[in-house]
């Protein structure tokens, strides 16, 4: 893991998969699947986002429907401190 992937993790950014499932214009029967991956920061989703603004803008595809999936986020240790240690 690099060290700007682990400071966007620590931040609350996590793995996100997009499936996207399209059809090309010209045979709208046959659903196609994409896969895609990236760090990004729940729940707005901006890379997502931008990602199928792209895809709608650049690509001769139609989004027919896409399933997202998040991973775990990666965080600082919690330390809960206890009452006082007594010693007899």
């Amino acid at each position: 893991m690099q060290h700007d992937e682990l400071t966007l993790r620590l931040q609350g950014w996590r793995l996100a998969t997009a499936e996207v499932l399209y059809y090309i214009p010209d045979h709208p029967s046959l659903l196609q699947s994409f896969m895609w991956q990236t760090l990004d920061l729940a729940p707005e989703y901006p890379r997502i986002h931008k990602f199928l603004e792209f895809w709608r803008r650049e690509i001769d595809a139609v989004i027919h429907s896409v399933r997202l999936a998040t991973g775990e986020t990666i965080a600082p240790p919690r330390i809960q401190a206890g009452g006082p240690i007594l010693h007899h």
